[in-house]
């Protein structure tokens, strides 16, 4: 037993007295240390004692969207790892246009016995959706936390981007590069990062056209803004638009929508950045690896996702986090998909 001690020991990064306080059940030891312990003695295939076969490492539920956006899997895999170190493990439940829905992943958590839920970008993002499902978990006193797509009815902690400074820094950064006929290709209406996207935007081109005598009015930023689908396709479609518009530079909602804007800009024949400079959102993996190099605003994805550990793990734990919004403050990451406005021709 000496020697399984220590290799549980090692693995867990206690001592060996601490393993046997554990596995005899006596106290003096921290609910994250037992966790860890236990969770080493199930990685090394040892069995359990009796005593403890019911007291296996906690479930926590992880809702995501689609795992199409790199950003998602992202965020994904920062949660597991930091729940796993905690002793927890993940119940990933991934959502897709026509697959399980979010209740039924609910329910099938509940039957589970969960010992709470992560929300990354969930139905709760969607302005529109009822409020009610959420309040029936806080009610039954399971832990929640809710990343990104704040909402002041649902009474639990919430981890969000600002997305508001984020689209400022966009519009502020294209406008220092002689910029003015920027345009804004975002999702749909109904999701509150979008409007919070779109809020940001208005407002930062607003005070640049009102501070420049060489753009649109600035009661006109409104036609700059283009609403479709948060994928290349609606990237696509938007950049159409805002390029009939005369653009020469086009802010996105995400990576994967600044794809579509890009190939929009060479369909017509044009380059990017000389002829229009195209601005990601979420800094995803590999977009510092496009042709050009994508500008971004980058989401603090790994800072977001531990704090929503550590916020559900306190709640677990007795505590009680403060039911408002952490927001975390986005950084803009300039590569080569943005230049100096074009110089109109001559006439």
């Amino acid at each position: 037993m000496t020697t399984r001690l220590a290799d549980i020991a090692e693995h867990a990064g206690v001592s060996e007295a601490t393993v046997s306080r554990v596995l005899n059940g006596r106290p003096g030891v921290s609910a994250t240390t037992r966790q860890a312990v236990l969770a080493a003695l199930d990685v090394l295939g040892y069995e359990r004692p009796a005593r403890l076969r019911q007291q296996r490492a906690g479930l926590i539920g992880l809702i995501i969207p689609e795992l199409t956006n790199p950003i998602f899997p992202a965020f994904a895999e920062v949660i597991e790892s930091a729940l796993a170190r905690h002793g927890y493990m993940a119940v990933l439940c991934s959502q897709t246009p026509g697959g399980v829905a979010e209740d039924d992943y609910l329910e099938m958590l509940l039957e589970r016995g969960v010992a709470g839920i992560i929300f990354v970008n969930g139905l709760h993002a969607n302005a529109n959706s009822d409020r009610a499902r959420y309040a029936r978990l806080t009610e039954q006193g399971l832990p929640i936390v809710l990343v990104n797509g704040y909402r002041p009815d649902i009474d639990a902690p919430f981890i969000s981007n600002d997305d508001v400074a984020s689209l400022e820094a966009a519009v502020a950064h294209l406008g220092s590069l002689g910029h003015r006929r920027i345009g804004l290709a975002i999702g749909q209406d109904v999701y509150v990062p979008t409007r919070r996207k779109t809020e940001g935007f208005l407002r930062g081109l607003r005070t640049l056209l009102a501070e420049s005598s060489d753009g649109p009015p600035a009661d006109a930023a409104d036609e700059f803004v283009v609403n479709t689908m948060y994928t290349v396709e609606g990237g696509q479609a938007a950049a159409q638009r805002l390029l009939d518009r005369g653009c020469t530079a086009i802010c996105c909602g995400n990576d994967i929508m600044a794809l579509g804007a890009i190939r929009a800009v060479r369909q017509r024949g044009l380059r990017v950045p000389e002829d229009v400079s195209v601005v990601g959102f979420d800094d995803s993996p590999l977009t510092a690896y496009l042709d050009p190099p994508l500008s971004t605003i980058r989401q603090s994805v790994r800072e977001m996702a531990l704090a929503a550990v550590s916020t559900v793990l306190e709640e677990i734990g007795g505590g009680r986090p403060p039911r408002t919004e952490l927001l975390y403050r986005p950084e803009l990451v300039v590569r080569r998909s943005t230049a100096p406005a074009p110089v109109p021709a001559a006439r």
